[in-house]
């Protein structure tokens, strides 16, 4: 018998592969990249999309949408801190893509490495 673990990593890719291209791989890659920088987090779907949390019983901590765009975003359960700078008061809590490189997959890993940290 399947872990609930299991079968919630089990939507989520079933999600994604449900997905039209070009968003398909994107969003399989961004999955990737988020699996692999912070283990810790457990993919499960959460309002109809793709997230990740500590466990099947916590909250989401992270979200991955396909709307117009892919958009990755933190969830209001995560520790938001001030930018700063030109920023002000403004908390950094989602990112829109359309591609993805290494210096973009590098920082989609640090923001993931920073909500388990």
């Amino acid at each position: 018998m399947a872990s609930k673990d299991e079968k919630n990593l089990a939507q989520v890719v079933d999600k994604i592969a449900k997905m039209d291209e070009p968003a398909r791989s994107l969003v399989q890659r961004v999955h990737e990249v988020i699996v692999a920088a912070a283990p810790a987090l457990k993919p499960r779907i959460w309002y109809g999309m793709p997230a990740y949390a500590l466990s099947a019983s916590t909250p989401a901590l992270v979200t991955l949408r396909h709307d117009e765009r892919v958009n990755l975003a933190l969830t209001e359960k995560v520790e938001l801190i001030p930018a700063g700078g030109s920023e002000g008061a403004l908390m950094p809590a989602a990112w829109y893509l359309e591609a993805l490189d290494e210096t973009t997959e590098n920082r989609i890993a640090e923001i993931v490495r920073a909500v388990v940290s």
